[in-house]
């Protein structure tokens, strides 16, 4: 079996989490963000948290919130890995690592040219993901992974259609997938066993 590993991302309802405990990706997303209809409270991730299988990672996906409140959630025990994607720099990630010394951080970036990729190569963050534009489902061009040293996240567009073609061209470390797996901005439980089944194919 291949070693690319999952991510389900932008669970917020209650059959969210029955999915996913039922499929079984190695990753599961919520979004703490306001402006999105993703957005998930702290109480009821709370909830998500105690519903959500043991075996499957939560992470928690911040858009340059206060550290203190991201703190808070991870030492409550709601999250296993930090994702930050809004425009947090270097500065703020030392930060974070200070306070949360024992959680993974991950850092997204928008790539738009060969340069956003040096940009990403050359973050602290303990993982990169790579993603066309926060929330866009779409594909950023992907030729520009070619010569791509750092192992990655493979992040928008995704889908069950494309999914295989970018693990073997490019061979990320994780995919992350949010509207691929989604019938009119809800998670779909076909979508979500169909994507997995093509990212473990042998």
């Amino acid at each position: 079996m291949n070693g690319t590993k999952i991510k389900i991302c932008g669970l917020y309802r209650e059959e969210d989490i029955e999915y996913i405990n039922r499929y079984r990706p190695d990753y599961a997303g919520f979004v703490f963000y306001p402006k999105s209809h993703r957005n998930v409270e702290k109480k009821k991730m709370r909830y998500f948290r105690e519903k959500l299988s043991r075996e499957i990672a939560a992470v928690g996906v911040f858009v340059n919130e206060d550290i203190e409140v991201i703190k808070a959630l991870a030492e409550e025990g709601d999250l296993d890995i930090i994702q930050l994607h809004g425009e947090e720099d270097e500065a703020y990630l030392q930060r974070l690592r200070r306070q949360l010394p024992k959680t993974e951080i991950w850092r997204a970036y928008k790539v738009w040219s060969k340069e956003d990729l040096v940009r990403a190569e050359g973050s602290s963050a303990d993982k990169i993901l790579l993603d066309h534009g926060y929330g866009t489902g779409k594909c950023f061009d992907w030729t520009f992974l070619k010569n791509q040293k750092r192992p990655f996240i493979l992040a928008g567009g995704l889908c069950a259609e494309n999914v295989r073609e970018a693990i073997d061209r490019f061979s990320p470390e994780i995919v992350d997938i949010s509207s691929g797996v989604e019938t009119d901005g809800k998670k779909d439980r076909e979508k979500i066993k169909t994507v997995i089944k093509a990212v473990r194919q042998r």
